[in-house]
């Protein structure tokens, strides 16, 4: 059976992790009862921080591991929320680092190997909190790599960042399928020059116009229909 588009044309398909694989918001989630009514939005606001303190920093020309920037996010979203017990910070830390897999990420992964694509991420993520995630989640035999942009000293959408991927799989960027929930990582990925597919599991609306995904997919079920 022939593989739909953008896959027809790859040799690998590359996912962000955080958001994309795993759901950065079952750290919370997970102690839920113990942070509050408050817990949606402490989830919110820690994202969001870990998020805003990677793309200033390499606005800046700076770099700093991004453990480093959710610990911060943390104890901002903390302080922003002060009804939550921050008695919580180091549960919520410890949960990060074994966050959920979505449902259908080992399905899609195993399909993808089987129709004789490479897989892997490339994350903003460092390489230590990678290799803990990768491991809890089960997924370590199904990626043929784990990029950190660490190498890079920057984060996406930095296009050395992305440099990353098709460096370690030998694949032409062209022929790389890009998969992240984040729009702005789909706008980077389509402004490198790979094949952009936004995983929009919240449905929201579009952005940057002129920085299309090449397909939209609510979870990763679509990739292969």
């Amino acid at each position: 059976m022939p593989l739909p588009a953008p896959l027809d044309r790859a040799e690998a398909v590359v996912f962000d992790a955080y958001g994309t694989l795993l759901d950065v918001h079952s750290a919370v989630q997970r102690h839920a009862a113990a942070i509050g009514p408050q817990s949606q939005a402490l989830s919110e606001t820690w994202r969001q921080k870990q998020l805003e303190y990677s793309w200033v920093l390499a606005l800046c020309g700076r770099y700093a591991p991004f453990w480093t920037l959710t610990e911060r996010a943390l104890d901002f979203a903390l302080a922003r929320h002060p009804d939550v017990d921050a008695g919580v910070r180091d549960a919520l830390l410890e949960a990060y680092r074994s966050l959920d897999a979505y449902g259908e990420v080992p399905d899609t992964l195993d399909a993808l190997r089987r129709a004789g694509l490479k897989t892997a991420i490339l994350s903003n993520g460092d390489p230590a909190m990678l290799d803990a995630a990768v491991t809890a989640a089960g997924l370590s035999g199904r990626l043929d790599a784990v990029l950190s942009v660490d190498p890079a000293g920057t984060f996406k959408t930095a296009p050395r960042a992305y440099d990353l991927a098709p460096r370690a799989l030998a694949v032409e960027r062209e022929r790389i399928a890009f998969l992240s929930s984040n729009r702005w990582d789909i706008a980077g990925a389509a402004a490198y020059g790979f094949a952009p597919v936004w995983v929009n599991r919240t449905g929201q609306p579009d952005e940057y116009p002129d920085l299309a995904p090449v397909r939209v997919i609510r979870s990763l079920d679509g990739l292969l229909t």
